[in-house]
């Protein structure tokens, strides 16, 4: 190691700095194991209501639409009440509400409707997600900052 190098692995106070990988491992896990858990919630979801061919893919239009809701409650929740621990946000935001969902498969469906030839629908479904999914970020936020105002002394 040369002299730089080493001398970059030491913090100000002259106690050696950890590697980069050391402190973002902790970070890494809990994203995958809060994405696991989304992810599995929005397959079980998309099992118990199937969509239809050529129809209105439901099971995914709710997931998005609460799952936008819920962050807009979450991060209202960490950024104007709650010092969360630093791996909270990682865990729920991106992991379990990154992993439930899935603006992926909204996009595989409106091709899919497109190509078995229901635009109409996939247009629909197109504009109504994320109208739904930006209005339901935007009211839960509202609602939730509404309901800690009204709540105070």
């Amino acid at each position: 190691m040369t002299a730089p190098e080493a001398e970059s692995l030491r913090t100000r106070t002259g106690a050696p700095r950890r590697p980069e990988w050391r402190t973002q491992a902790p970070v890494v896990a809990v994203v995958a194991l809060g994405g696991a858990l989304g992810a599995t919630a929005r397959y079980a979801l998309a099992l118990w209501w199937p969509a239809q061919p050529g129809g209105f893919p439901w099971a995914t239009f709710w997931t998005n639409v609460v799952g936008c809701a819920v962050i807009g409650v979450f991060m209202v929740v960490i950024t104007d009440i709650w010092a969360a621990h630093r791996l909270v946000r990682p865990f729920f935001g991106t992991g379990v509400l990154g992993g439930f969902t899935t603006f992926s498969t909204y996009a595989v469906d409106i091709q899919r409707l497109v190509d078995s030839g229901h635009p109409r629908t996939g247009l629909a479904y197109l504009a109504a997600t994320l109208l739904a999914a930006l209005s339901a970020v935007w009211l839960a936020v509202a609602a939730c900052r509404r309901v800690l105002k009204w709540r105070q002394p």
